[in-house]
């Protein structure tokens, strides 16, 4: 039995949450914002109660053995002072974010021997009502090692398929390349149907590109016809699919726009690379958030 904290109980915190849950195994703690009287995860094979406890105010959190940080990538401030008190016996924090950043984001907060990024990869959704539809298995990717083992058998008895890479770096890259492209989506306010068009799926494609390049220059290692996949992967996909850079502006929240495809442009500067159609969408999607309104979310991918 381990004792966990999960900060950011959003639809990626609720799915950590549940699979944890089904292991019987651990004592689990939300760490949220506003108190939560339930936590209710509709699962592919049924419904999962969390039974957990609650804290709203990180004066009051105690040491635990394992942190999972599930906050959007721009709370990482938020995120972090929940950190000394979980973390004051020595806690493994795991990073279950998007980007290529996990431990850029909590320097100087958590010793880097104990910060474990993690790829997830789980089509879920927050319904109005608060509880979590995860309409996908969950896969994580991890690095391979003492702290992924560990990890990996937090959720033995789950349902969760956690892989182990030792070139972690080229799997976090491999996911921004397609992440990226979702960019289309959010700015013109449409599901994965939209990239069927020849000039929009060309763009996608596009911005796909630029990241790829980006990416071989920080060490992945990338096949040549990547951002064609790319295109064709959101393709196969149900035409209402909504990824969560799209959700997040239907919702009228803030968008995880640095993440996704503000990097891209930062460390293709540094490496001489242009990526004009990353700096386009970033200008265009920094604009829509100083004008977005609420509205209604629709199926998340993250």
């Amino acid at each position: 039995m381990a004792s966990v904290a999960v900060v950011g109980v959003g639809a990626i915190g609720g799915v950590l949450a549940a699979l944890l849950e089904a292991t019987g195994k651990h004592r689990i703690t939300l760490c949220t914002r506003r108190p939560m009287a339930a936590l209710t995860v509709d699962t592919p094979d049924g419904v999962i109660n969390v039974q957990a406890g609650n804290l709203t105010d990180p004066g009051l959190a105690g040491p635990v053995d394992w942190v999972l940080v599930a906050t959007k990538t721009y709370d990482a401030a938020g995120a972090a002072a929940w950190l000394p008190g979980l973390c004051a016996q020595g806690a493994r924090v795991a990073v279950v974010q998007n980007g290529v950043e996990h431990r850029e984001r909590f320097a100087g907060q958590v010793d880097q021997e104990r910060m474990l990024p993690v790829i997830i990869d789980c089509q879920v959704e927050r319904r109005p009502d608060g509880r979590v539809a995860q309409r996908s298995g969950a896969r994580m990717v991890v690095e391979t090692g003492a702290a992924g083992s560990a990890f990996a058998q937090l959720f033995t008895g789950s349902k969760a398929d956690v892989q182990q890479t030792g070139d972690f770096l080229t799997a976090a890259w491999r996911k921004l390349v397609f992440n990226s492209a979702g960019a289309v989506c959010a700015l013109t306010g449409e599901p994965a149907g939209v990239l069927h068009d020849a000039a929009l799926g060309a763009l996608a494609a596009g911005i796909s590109a630029e990241c790829a390049a980006v990416a071989r220059a920080e060490g992945a290692q990338l096949e040549e016809d990547i951002a064609q996949r790319v295109l064709e992967g959101y393709r196969a996909q149900p035409a209402d699919s909504v990824n969560s850079l799209l959700a997040d502006r239907l919702a009228g929240r803030p968008m995880e726009i640095d993440a996704r495809n503000g990097v891209i442009v930062r460390l293709g500067d540094r490496h001489g690379i242009a990526t004009p159609l990353n700096r386009m969408a970033v200008a265009l999607l920094s604009r829509i958030v100083t004008q977005q309104g609420p509205g209604e979310a629709g199926r998340r991918h993250d």
